[in-house]
C-alpha cells in the first residue's frame, strides 16, 4: 500500500519550508503518489470548467493557480533527484513516467472549456480592474495557450498529444543515454604518471574515482558535461589530454547502445512537425515567438555579429600557442589548446592559474566568498542545518533569513560529482514561493566538482569558483522571487532573460574586500598576492577569442537544428556532416577550437528546457555586462545597490516583463558595447 498514510509524499509537509522528506522516500513511493496528483490536479480543473457562471479572475484564473499544489510538491520532489541522483530504480520511474508527464500537461494546457474561459477574461482584461501582477497573470495564461496549441481542432490536438508523449520519452532517452556513455567512457590510467600536471588533490580524486568503481591501484578521470575538460590544462602527456578529449567528443556516438544521433534526429523531426502544427515554420520560431529575443533572426543577428571577430581573435590566440608549441616540435590539436594556453598565459602575464587552486578550499570559498558577497550586498544571514537531510548523503542545507531576522528560505548545496548525476552545473526550486500558496522557497545547487579521498581538502579551479558563484546567483533569484501566483515564482522568467542573474553574481569573485575575505592559502592562510590579483584582472580578456568561439558555435548548431522546416528535418541527417556545415556557415569551423557541445552530448536542448535557446547566455550576458558597469558606478558592493537589484529585479521573479524590469533598475535598455569589451570584441 502507498496510500497517504504510508507514503511521504501523499502527507501534508512537515519538515520545516516544505522540505521533502527524503529520508522517508523511498523510489516505489514516486509513481503512486504522480498518479495521485494527476486525478487531484485534473478534478480541481474540472471544478473550474464545470462552473456556470462567467467567468471572473476569482473563480478562473485563481482557481487555477491552487491547483496542482500535490503535483508540483510531488514532481519537484521527484526531479530534482533524477538530475542528482538517477539511479536505476529512479531512470526507470522517469522513463515510464515521461508520456504520463506529457499527456497531464497536455490535458490541462490543451483543454478547450479552460481555455474559452481564460479567452473570454483576455478579451475583457481592460474592464477586470486588476493589479499589474494579476493583469500580467490573464495575459501570460492566454499566451502560453494560444502558444501550446489550446486553439485547435480535435484532430490536431490529438497529434500534438501523440508529439509531446514521443518527445517526453525521446528527451529522456537522451540524457539516460548520456549518462550512461559519459560513465563508460570515463578515462582510466594505469600510472600516476600519465596524469603528471595534475595536483595532489587531483590525483586523490582520481585515485578515489578508480576505488569506487573496483581499480584500486589506478586512476579514472571522469568526464565533464562539455566537450573541454579542465585537466587539459594541466596535464604534461599529449597522450593522456588526447585520450580525456577523444573520449569527450565521443560520447553517445559511438554506434553502441547508448549512440543518441538517431535519437536527437527524431526529436528534431518531431519538434519540427510540431511547430508547424502550430502555425510556426521551424521549431526555432515557435519557441523565441515567446522570448524576448522575439525571432530566429534576431538571435542570428547577434550570434554573426559576434562570431567573425571572435573567430579571429581565436586565430590570433592560436598563432600566439602554435609559437611556442613549435619549441616542443608539435602542431596544436584541440587537445593541446588548454595546455599551451596555460604556457602563454604564464609568459604574457606571468600567471599560472593551475597554481591557484591552493587559494580556492571550496569550503573558504562557499562561507567567506559565495555567502559572504551575499550577505554584505543584500544583507542576508546563510547558517547550516545539521538537523535536515538532502536527497543524498552528500547534500548539505541551509537556512537563510533576511537581513530583519524573518525566515527566508533553505539552500541545498550538492557539490561533488557521481556516476549517477549528470554533467554541467544547475539550480533548481524544490519549493517555490507563492502569497497564494502561503509557500516559501528552498532551492538546490548541483556542481560536480571531483570528490579527493577522505581528509584531503576540496580544491577549486577558477573555473569552478566561477561556476560556484554562478549557480548562487541562479539560487538568489529563486529565494528572492516575491510574488503572489505560483506561475510567476522564482526563477520561472522567460529563458533568454534566465541566465542574467547568475552572471551578474560572478562580478563579486574578484571584488577586492570579497577575494581578500575567502582566496587564502590553504596552509599558510595568506591572502592571494596583490600581483596576482592584479594579473588576473589584466588577463580577463585573454583567450576570450576560444572562449566566445567555441560558445557561439554550440548556440549556432542548436539554431541550425532547430531551424530546420519539417520538410528539411524529415530527410536522413548526418549528424557530423550537419554539424560541420552549421559551423562552415558561421564561420566557426576551427578544428582546433571545438564545439563547447557536440549534437549527441548538447544536454541543454535536447533533454534540458534550452531547446532553440542556448543563445541566451550571451543574450542576458548583454544585460549582466551593462548591470555591472551599473554596480561600478554607483559604489559597487553596497546594501543600498544590492536592495535595488533585488527589489526591482530579482524579486519579481516571473511577473512582469523582464525588459521592463531591467529598464525599471537600469533607468535604460541595456548597451551592448560593455559586451563587446568584456569579450575583447571591439576591433
Amino acid at each position: 500500500m502507498t496510500d497517504a498514510v504510508t507514503n511521504p509524499l501523499l502527507s501534508p509537509p512537515a519538515l520545516p519550508y516544505g522540505l521533502p522528506p527524503y529520508g522517508s522516500i523511498r523510489s516505489e513511493h514516486y509513481l503512486p503518489a504522480f498518479h495521485e496528483a494527476f486525478a487531484a490536479h485534473r478534478a480541481e480543473v474540472a471544478a473550474i470548467t464545470a462552473q456556470t457562471e462567467e467567468p471572473t479572475f476569482e473563480n478562473t484564473l485563481v482557481a487555477l493557480e491552487r491547483s496542482g499544489a500535490l503535483l508540483d510538491r510531488v514532481a519537484r520532489t521527484f526531479y530534482t533527484v533524477t538530475s542528482a541522483d538517477g539511479t536505476a530504480d529512479i531512470q526507470a520511474i522517469e522513463e515510464e513516467l515521461a508520456p504520463l508527464m506529457a499527456a497531464h500537461r497536455d490535458a490541462i494546457q490543451l483543454d478547450a472549456a479552460l481555455y474559452a474561459r481564460i479567452a473570454d477574461l483576455h478579451a475583457r482584461l481592460d474592464q477586470l480592474d486588476l493589479d499589474a501582477e494579476s493583469r500580467y497573470l490573464v495575459e501570460r495564461h492566454h499566451r502560453e495557450m494560444s502558444l501550446a496549441g489550446a486553439g485547435l481542432d480535435d484532430e490536431q490536438k490529438e497529434r500534438l498529444t501523440d508529439l509531446n508523449q514521443r518527445l517526453s520519452v525521446l528527451t529522456t532517452t537522451f540524457e539516460k543515454n548520456l549518462l550512461a556513455d559519459t560513465n563508460d567512457l570515463a578515462v582510466v590510467f594505469d600510472d600516476a604518471d600519465e596524469l603528471d600536471g595534475l595536483g595532489d588533490g587531483e590525483l586523490s580524486a582520481a585515485a578515489q574515482a578508480a576505488t569506487t568503481r573496483g581499480l584500486d591501484g589506478r586512476y579514472v578521470v571522469t568526464l565533464t558535461l562539455y566537450t573541454g575538460h579542465p585537466y587539459l590544462a594541466s596535464l604534461t602527456n599529449r597522450e593522456s589530454r588526447r585520450r580525456l578529449l577523444d573520449a569527450s567528443r565521443s560520447r553517445a556516438a559511438r554506434g553502441n547502445e547508448h549512440d543518441n544521433r538517431a535519437v536527437l534526429r527524431e526529436i528534431v523531426r518531431l519538434r519540427a512537425e510540431r511547430a508547424a502544427l502550430l502555425g510556426y515554420p521551424s521549431h526555432a520560431a515557435a519557441i523565441l515567438a515567446d522570448q524576448t529575443a522575439g525571432s530566429p533572426e534576431a538571435v542570428h543577428d547577434l550570434l554573426r555579429r559576434l562570431a567573425l571577430p571572435a573567430a579571429a581573435n581565436a586565430r590570433a590566440e592560436q598563432a600566439a600557442l602554435q609559437r611556442i608549441a613549435e619549441a616542443d616540435g608539435i602542431q596544436v590539436e584541440a587537445h593541446d589548446w588548454a595546455f599551451y594556453t596555460e604556457k602563454v598565459r604564464a609568459a604574457e602575464y606571468d600567471l599560472d592559474r593551475a597554481a591557484l587552486r591552493p587559494w580556492f578550499e571550496a569550503e573558504r570559498v562557499l562561507r567567506d566568498g559565495v555567502f559572504f558577497a551575499a550577505e554584505q550586498l543584500y544583507g542576508i544571514r546563510i547558517t547550516e542545518r545539521h538537523d535536515l537531510q538532502g536527497y543524498h548523503p552528500d547534500v548539505r542545507v541551509f537556512e537563510v533569513h533576511n537581513a530583519d531576522g524573518s525566515e527566508l528560505g533553505l539552500f541545498l548545496l550538492d557539490l561533488y560529482t557521481r556516476d549517477t548525476k549528470r554533467g554541467g552545473a544547475w539550480m533548481n526550486s524544490l519549493v517555490t514561493q507563492s502569497r497564494l500558496r502561503g509557500t516559501a522557497p528552498v532551492v538546490a545547487n548541483n556542481l560536480n566538482v571531483n570528490k579527493p579521498a577522505p581528509g584531503t581538502p576540496t580544491l577549486l579551479t577558477l573555473d569552478e569558483v566561477t561556476t560556484l558563484f554562478h549557480e548562487f546567483g541562479h539560487a538568489l533569484h529563486g529565494l528572492f522571487a516575491t510574488v503572489t501566483y505560483p506561475h510567476f515564482a522564482g526563477t520561472a522568467v522567460h529563458r533568454d532573460f534566465v541566465e542574467f542573474p547568475s552572471q551578474v553574481n560572478e562580478m563579486w569573485i574578484l571584488w577586492p574586500e570579497i577575494l581578500a575575505n575567502y582566496a587564502r592559502h590553504i596552509e599558510t592562510g595568506e591572502p592571494l598576492p596583490d600581483d596576482v590579483v592584479e594579473r588576473l584582472h589584466a588577463s580577463e580578456a585573454f583567450n576570450q577569442g576560444f572562449a566566445t568561439s567555441e560558445y557561439l558555435a554550440a548556440s549556432w548548431i542548436d539554431q541550425a537544428w532547430h531551424g530546420l522546416s519539417v520538410d528539411d528535418a524529415s530527410e536522413e541527417i548526418d549528424v557530423a556532416a550537419f554539424e560541420a556545415a552549421a559551423l562552415a556557415d558561421i564561420g566557426l569551423d576551427n578544428p582546433a577550437v571545438p564545439t563547447r557541445y557536440s549534437s549527441t552530448y548538447f544536454a541543454h536542448v535536447f533533454s534540458g528546457g534550452y531547446s532553440a535557446g542556448y543563445y541566451s547566455y550571451i543574450w542576458s550576458e548583454v544585460l549582466d555586462a551593462d548591470t555591472v558597469e551599473w554596480f561600478r558606478e554607483n559604489g559597487g558592493l553596497t546594501l543600498a545597490n544590492g536592495d535595488r537589484f533585488r527589489q526591482r529585479l530579482l524579486g519579481v521573479g516571473g511577473s512582469g516583463d523582464p525588459l521592463a524590469a531591467y529598464r525599471d533598475f537600469r533607468g535604460r535598455d541595456a548597451e551592448i558595447q560593455p559586451l563587446l569589451e568584456r569579450r575583447g570584441l571591439t576591433g
